[in-house]
Order: C-alpha cells, then sequence, then structure tokens
C-alpha cells in the first residue's frame, strides 16, 4: 500500500472492550479531515481522510493510544498468517484458564466448607490463589496499567482493580489481621449482606472472579471468531491456480499472475479461476456458493461466469474480464466487510455510554464502600459492595452487542447470496411502507421468448417456425435471437441477407425468398395483404404487450411469431411475500403501457406505470416520498441506478449493470426476485436481534449495579453474572446463522392468494 490514501482499513490490536474501540476511535478523529470508525468486534478501523494522509500517521495515532495497528495482508496471499495470532491468542488464554481453574477450585472448595478447614488452611489458599491473581490475571493488569498510562480506563481496569483489591484484602487480613492465626475459620454467603467479622479472607473471590473473567473472554472471542466465518469462508472460496493457455501449451500458475485476456482451461470439478466469457465447450455451473441457488446454471459459449463457481460439466474455455480485486467474488467480500466495518446509529448510543461508563462505575464504587463505612455497616460490608459493583459492571456486553450481530446477519446474508451494505440498511428496511420494482430484468427474464406462434390458413406451424429462424439466423437482433432459439437445429442457410434497421430482415432460405418483420413493413414495403383472422390476432398479441414479427414467402403471408420479455417463474410469489412483509408493490418501467399491464397482472400488480424515462422513474421515487412514503426500490439497469441512489433502500439485481449495483444498498447475486423478501426478512431480523442486544445488555446494567452497590452479591457471583451477559449476547447474535430463506415454489404453481397490506405510516 501506498505511504500516503485518503481511505484505508486498519488492523487493530491490544482491545479488550468498546471502551477501548471508542478510545482508539476518538484518537484517529483528532487528527485533521479523519473521520474514522472502529469495530471491536471486527478489531477493525476504517479510516476517511479529506485530504491523503500518511499511513505511518494514523498508525502512531493508535499507537500513542496504547494499542497496535497494521494494515491488513491481502487475505488470499496469507491465509495462514491472518489465522495465525488469532489461533494464539485463543491458545495463550485457554493455557490461562485451564491453570488458573485447577489452581482456583481448591482454593474455592476450602473457603466455603469450613468442615474441611485444617489448621493453616488458608495459607495454602493464599499458595494456590496468587499465581491465579498475578499470572492468570495478567492480561487484565498490564492492559489496566496500559490505560491507566494513557489517562483512560476501561473493563480491564474494572476487572484488575476489582481482583487486587481483594487478594490486598486477604493479605492485610492475613499478615496483620486475625485472619493468620492458626484455628481460624471462615464460610461464605452468596446473597446476603455479609457479616463483619475482621478476620475475613477474599482469595477465594480474587481466584474465581479470574477465573469467571478468563473463561467469558475465551467463549467470547471463540464466539467472535464463528461469527465472522462467513466472510473468511467467502474469502476462501476462490481457487488458488488455473490452468492457462499460453503458446498453445496448457500451464498451471496461481491466480494472482492471471491477467485479464488470458484463456484458461476449466475442467469436470475445476473453480473457474475469476470471472470471463466461455469461448469453447458446454456444461453446468454449479454457483451456489455465490448466489445460494441450488440448481447448476447451463453455460456455453458467450456465456458469462463469476470465479470461485465450479464446473460440473464438460471442458471449458474461459477468456478472462476480470481478475484479483476486480472479480465479483472480491467485490462481495469488500461490500460484507464493509458492512461488518461499519456501525448503526444504536451502536453509537451504546459507544458514547461505555465512553463514559467504566468512569462512573469507578465513582459508584468508591461511593458505595464510603456510603456502608458512613453507615457504621464495617469495613467487609463495605469492601463487598465496591469489589462487587467493579466486578458486575462490566460494559463488555454492550460493545458485542451490535457488531456481533451484524457480523452474523451480514455474513449469513453473503452464504444466501444477499450482500448487506452497510448497519444504516438494516435500519432503512424497518421503515420501509412501499417498493418500486422496474420490469425488464426484475419481474422479468430480460430475454425475449416465443410466445405464440399463429400460422396462416394451409401454413404448417413447425415450417413456419422454421423458415422464420433460417432468417433470422442472420440477425442480432434480441426478437432475432428469441426466434432462432425456438426452431430446432440444423437451420437451413440464408442467402443475400439483408436488415431493414427498424422494420424487418429479408433473404434466401431453400430458394425463397422470405421477408420477416413488423406488419406495417410487410403491408407497405411487399405489397401483401394480411389475412383478416391473422391481423385480428396480432392486434390481440400487441395490446396484451408482445412483440409481433410477419413472416411472408412466395407472395403470401405464411403467419405470425409473438415475442414477448416473460415473467420469471417465482416474481408473482415474491410480490406476494412483499406484501406479507406490509409493502406496497408498484411497476414502474419505460415499457409500453400494454406490455406493463400484462406483465402487472400476471404478477399481481395492480399500481402499474409505464412509459417512464430513467429521469422520470427518479422524478417518481421523488414524488412517493413526498407523499410521505418510505420507498425501496429495486432494479438493475443503468436506467435505474439514479432511482436506485434516491430511494431510501435501493435494491439491485446482482445480474445487472455495476451502476446499478453500486448505487444499491442491497444486491442480489442471482437476480432471483424471490430473494428481495428473504433480504428484507433477515435485514429485520439482524436489526431486532441488535435492539434485544442493547436491551439485555443495558438492562443487565442497570439491574445489577444497584444490587451490587447494596452489598447484596459475593462478587464471585457477580464475576460470573459480567462473564454471563456476554456470552449471551454473543451467543444470541450466533443464533442467526439458523436463518433460512422461504422455501421456493413449485415450478408451474400459482402464489397463494393474498389480500393486499395496508399501507404503514
Amino acid at each position: 500500500m501506498s505511504t500516503t490514501t485518503s481511505d484505508v482499513d486498519l488492523d487493530i490490536t491490544g482491545m479488550t472492550c468498546a471502551s477501548c474501540a471508542t478510545r482508539v476511535e476518538r484518537k484517529l478523529n483528532k487528527l485533521p479531515g479523519v473521520a474514522a470508525t472502529v469495530n471491536f468486534a471486527t478489531e477493525k478501523a476504517r479510516v476517511h481522510a479529506d485530504s491523503p494522509v500518511a499511513v505511518a500517521e494514523l498508525i502512531a495515532a493508535v499507537e500513542q493510544a496504547g494499542y497496535g495497528a497494521s494494515v491488513p495482508a491481502p487475505p488470499a496471499d496469507t491465509p495462514d498468517e491472518k489465522t495465525a495470532p488469532q489461533d494464539a491468542e485463543l491458545v495463550s488464554l485457554r493455557q490461562r484458564l485451564i491453570v488458573s481453574a485447577a489452581l482456583a477450585v481448591p482454593v474455592a472448595v476450602l473457603s466455603m466448607i469450613p468442615a474441611l478447614q485444617f489448621t493453616y488452611w488458608q495459607w495454602l489458599t493464599l499458595t494456590l490463589a496468587a499465581p491465579v491473581v498475578v499470572w492468570g490475571a495478567w492480561p487484565f493488569h498490564r492492559a489496566a496499567a496500559i490505560n491507566a498510562r494513557h489517562g483512560a480506563a476501561t473493563m480491564d481496569t474494572l476487572i484488575s482493580v476489582g481482583v487486587l483489591a481483594a487478594f490486598g484484602w486477604s493479605l492485610y487480613a492475613l499478615f496483620f489481621g486475625g485472619a493468620g492465626m492458626p484455628g481460624m475459620r471462615m464460610s461464605v454467603t452468596f446473597v446476603g449482606t455479609p457479616q463483619a467479622g475482621g478476620h475475613e479472607v477474599y482469595l477465594e473471590v480474587a481466584a474465581l472472579v479470574t477465573v469467571f473473567i478468563l473463561l467469558g473472554r475465551y467463549l467470547e472471542i471463540r464466539a467472535k471468531r464463528q461469527s465472522g466465518e462467513a466472510l473468511r469462508a467467502l474469502l476462501e472460496l476462490g481457487a488458488k491456480d488455473a490452468v492457462v493457455l499460453r503458446t498453445g501449451l496448457e500451464q498451471r500458475i496461481p491466480v494472482a499472475q492471471l491477467t485479464p485476456g488470458d484463456i484458461v482451461v476449466v475442467r469436470p470439478g475445476e473453480k473457474i479461476p475469476a470471472d470471463g466469457v466461455v469461448t469453447e465447450g458446454v456444461s453446468a455451473v454449479d454457483e451456489s456458493m455465490l448466489t445460494g441457488e441450488s440448481v447448476p446454471v447451463e453455460v456455453g459459449p458467450g456465456s458469462r461466469v463469476v470465479g470461485a463457481t465450479v464446473n460440473t460439466g464438460g471442458r471449458l474455455l474461459v477468456e478472462l474480464t476480470r481478475v484479483g480485486a476486480d472479480t465479483e467474488l472480491a467485490r462481495m467480500a469488500r461490500l460484507v466487510e464493509e458492512a461488518q466495518t461499519g456501525k448503526a446509529q444504536v451502536q453509537r448510543l451504546a459507544d458514547r455510554v461505555s465512553a463514559i461508563f467504566v468512569p462512573i462505575v469507578i465513582g459508584l464504587a468508591v461511593a458505595a464502600f464510603i456510603v456502608w463505612l458512613l453507615v457504621g455497616a464495617g469495613p467487609e460490608v463495605a469492601f463487598t459492595a465496591a469489589v462487587t459493583t467493579l466486578i458486575i459492571a462490566c460494559p463488555c456486553a454492550l460493545g458485542l452487542a451490535t457488531p456481533t450481530a451484524l457480523l452474523v446477519g451480514t455474513g449469513r446474508g453473503a452464504q444466501l447470496g444477499i450482500l448487506i451494505r452497510g448497519p444504516q440498511v438494516l435500519e432503512q428496511t424497518r421503515r420501509i411502507d412501499t417498493v418500486v420494482l422496474d420490469k425488464t430484468g426484475t419481474i422479468t427474464a430480460g430475454t425475449m421468448t416465443v410466445t405464440a406462434t399463429h400460422p396462416a390458413a394451409g401454413t404448417d406451424e413447425a415450417e413456419l417456425v422454421r423458415v422464420a429462424a433460417a432468417l433470422e439466423h442472420g440477425s442480432e437482433h434480441p426478437i432475432g435471437r428469441a426466434i432462432t432459439a425456438a426452431a430446432p437445429d440444423p437451420l437451413d442457410p440464408v442467402e443475400s441477407f439483408q436488415a431493414a434497421a427498424g422494420q424487418g430482415v429479408q433473404g434466401i432460405v431453400d430458394g425463397r425468398m422470405v421477408a420477416a418483420g413488423r406488419a406495417t413493413w410487410i403491408t407497405t414495403q411487399w405489397a401483401l395483404p394480411i389475412p383478416t383472422d391473422l391481423a385480428d390476432t396480432i392486434t390481440a398479441d400487441e395490446a396484451s404487450g408482445a412483440t409481433v414479427t410477419v413472416v411472408a414467402w412466395d407472395g403470401q403471408v405464411r403467419g405470425a411469431i409473438s415475442v414477448a420479455d416473460t415473467i420469471k417463474p417465482t416474481s408473482g410469489e415474491a410480490i406476494a411475500r412483499l406484501r406479507d412483509l406490509g409493502l406496497t408493490p408498484i411497476l414502474l418501467t419505460g415499457d409500453n403501457p400494454g406490455a406493463a399491464k400484462a406483465i402487472a397482472d400476471q404478477a399481481g400488480i395492480e399500481d402499474v406505470r409505464a412509459g417512464v424515462t430513467p429521469a422520470g422513474k427518479l422524478d417518481t421515487i421523488r414524488e412517493l416520498q413526498s407523499a410521505g412514503r418510505v420507498v425501496a426500490m429495486v432494479g438493475d439497469g443503468v436506467n435505474d441506478a439514479a432511482a436506485l441512489a434516491a430511494a431510501d433502500l435501493g435494491i439491485a439485481m446482482g445480474t445487472g449493470t455495476d451502476a446499478a449495483i453500486t448505487a444499491a444498498d442491497l444486491t442480489i447475486v442471482s437476480g432471483d426476485l424471490l430473494l428481495v423478501p428473504d433480504a428484507i426478512r433477515l435485514a429485520r431480523r439482524t436489526l431486532g436481534t441488535i435492539k434485544g442486544n442493547l436491551f439485555w445488555a443495558f438492562a443487565y446494567n442497570v439491574a445489577a449495579i444497584p444490587v451490587a452497590m447494596l452489598a447484596l452479591l459475593n462478587p464471585i457471583l457477580a464475576a460470573a453474572a459480567m462473564a454471563f451477559s456476554s456470552v449471551f449476547v454473543v451467543t444470541n447474535s450466533l443464533r442467526l446463522r439458523r436463518f433460512r430463506p422461504l422455501p421456493t415454489p413449485t415450478p408451474g404453481t400459482a402464489p397463494a392468494a393474498r389480500e393486499p397490506a395496508p399501507i404503514r405510516a
């Protein structure tokens, strides 16, 4: 990477809680012209600068805050290096947890069961507890010291102070109080105000609190790794090497050495190494890893294929068009990572709370200690209240509430072929009440198909199609390709082919002069009358939105072939599911009213707006918004880009243009409209999980702190409750991995009838 940049991602090391992320974010944002977002769950910072800034300056700012920073290496180049530090952290944490637990259990047993307390038992517990407090809790002490050196307090400060206070009190009681006397007995009260006696030691508190916090940290980090698995799996989908044709010979090279224009050989069972176009061969390609679509797609010469998909059939030659960071897979990974790095509004509230939370908790702990002393309850009660308050009020759950749900939700979406651009998208999906849909390529297949053939009296239908297809084989027009595709191979050759732009084509097929084109062209240019019954059929088909080609040879009109852009098999059910979500569908197209109305009737859309220009689409979106609607726009073309950008929620079909995808908030990789309601459901469920996490995190602290200040809990239970709150939030987020799209309806079945949902205020 260059030494200066305007946009950069940084890997942040050393963060242990949301307060750490807030400190790094504030430090970066103090740099002139810099706007930074730091995500605790992904351990990344996204930095944008108004003018180029030195990467070294950004890293220095992070280090000044007491943390480490580095520019992430490309995942494909160093997969082992990327995962090694994470694995080492977990291994180290697991070792501390196991050793600390083995030493802490005897301490707890001896301290809690008076019958087992032999002479000088307290000195054995000190011997066992000391390594736990010093070595086991060392990560917390070290982080607290670093933070203190920079004038800050975090979750580690609360833990370190609480553990050291319990251990320090115990040392004082053993060496200078009466707790070190032979025959000393002690019991532990988990609930209720402890009794003042002057001989209490808190070694079991110091040891067990350390174990519970280590256990919570271990489970939390492991769960965070799981929540990011979807992105890592996405990054690992690509092929590692490829067979390329150079100077007529096959060479196997790493994918990093591929360039646009290379011809690669893809055999059955191999992954396509990058995006390209098939130049030779016929096969079926499994795209399920990118689109979520389980049925392989048939490909042949001219078909576009995407890197990381699997060739399931014959040998293919593919000319590469995009490689490396420009491929569809790399673009998907960037979108997912951008979504996971960003912050929703609800997370920003939690960050603001976390930034001031630790100092407030320390103040409350000191206040509890002083108040208990003033009311004459004794130092044991005051100490219990203070330590419990420090330990139970950790804001870690607040910091994990949003990013873990975002990690899992966006990752699950990527597995299903749904790309969520950022966290703000989640909040928008909750509010939308109207969905505006483009027709061509969105509701319809976007390709012309023969919908009806109408032979004239005395003409065989198969011959009509065969002759017309042979003539149209020389045409590049979409209508000509549709007619050609409707006829079986082989086709008769065409001679003296000529095309009249916008009118029709003519040529000699099997020794006969054949003309095919608009009805007006046939009647005026060729002076051939169209039979009355056939003319009526043509009028009816055109009124329904079809384009009709009249075919004539040997001086006589032989029939007509109707071609139309047909509705996708799943579009009707998709519209019905959008209604179930409380959305009002509107069809918006530049097509003629007849074609638009026909498609709308098939899809179940009542509000149709046809003949709309690209500028008119933008005006329609703004008009709906002015009327109080919150609008989602679904499209796939360049002409939809402005409307997608202006809509409250832009949804692009992944089979469409790059302009549309760039302008959208959500991308449906497969282009199947049925995934649009699934995308909205997933986004809403992710937002619901975030809000649930935040509620329980806030509720936990609101309820726990007063109980702790009243000295009604033992610090051991406080540590267990704090660890549980963080694990609960992460585990709740992981439930999003079980999200399933609604089943695809069986082809040929109509969607169930549903009542239109009212527009929500």
